[in-house]
């Protein structure tokens, strides 16, 4: 059953600014590999796993071997250019001060999201990567989360196949008011919002269940 002292987050553009290393990555992939990519049209629609995005561009039997090396990519240039997004660290902090538990669930490969957040030291309980929408809620049923805070639609998708509320923030590639028409229970400007909400959330909780 879902527990509202537990609280899932995405990365990318919810709690980290990745976009200038992403967007170097792939600009050295394209080098690499001689095919154009547009690393400025990537960016602005951060959210699916790097297998998903790399199917516009290269042919299907080289997908496998391009996320690999992407990976490998973005673990030695891609982590230096991620920023903690504001509120960041102090949303992690309104969980944990409440003796709840943080888990982050997201699109990219599990071990360079941990390196992003061990380099912006964003202390988290548990990572779970290379999910996206529908599979993100096996994850968060799996770990009971009552809330998913994220910036995309997949998120939202991803909040109620888990039975989570869904919680947007306007930080990523869709206005607060698509994050509404796509069904978010809360939709906040950014994560500096999120303490307070949280805090009425809880105690809400906390009365009906009294």
């Amino acid at each position: 059953m879902p527990s509202p002292w537990t609280v899932g987050f995405d990365l990318d553009m919810t709690l980290i600014d990745s976009r200038a290393g992403i967007k170097a990555v792939y600009d050295l992939l394209a080098a690499e590999t001689g095919v154009p990519i547009d690393s400025d049209r990537i960016v602005a629609r951060l959210g699916p796993p790097v297998e998903m995005e790399l199917a516009n561009w290269y042919p299907p039997d080289r997908i496998e071997e391009l996320s690999g090396r992407y990976r490998e990519l973005y673990a030695e240039h891609g982590i230096a250019g991620a920023t903690a997004l504001p509120g960041a660290h102090e949303a992690i902090a309104a969980v944990r001060e409440r003796g709840g538990r943080v888990v982050v669930v997201t699109g990219k490969q599990t071990a360079n999201a941990r390196r992003n957040l061990d380099a912006l030291n964003l202390v988290v309980d548990e990572v779970f990567g290379q999910v996206f929408a529908e599979d993100k809620g096996r994850v968060l049923a799996e770990q009971s989360a009552g809330v998913y805070v994220g910036d995309h639609l997949g998120d939202i998708l991803g909040a109620h196949a888990a039975g989570a509320l869904a919680v947007a923030v306007a930080t990523g590639p869709y206005s607060a008011a698509e994050l509404e028409q796509a069904g978010a229970e809360v939709v906040l400007a950014d994560l500096t919002r999120f303490p307070d909400w949280l805090a009425g959330h809880l105690a809400t909780v906390t009365t009906s269940a009294a």
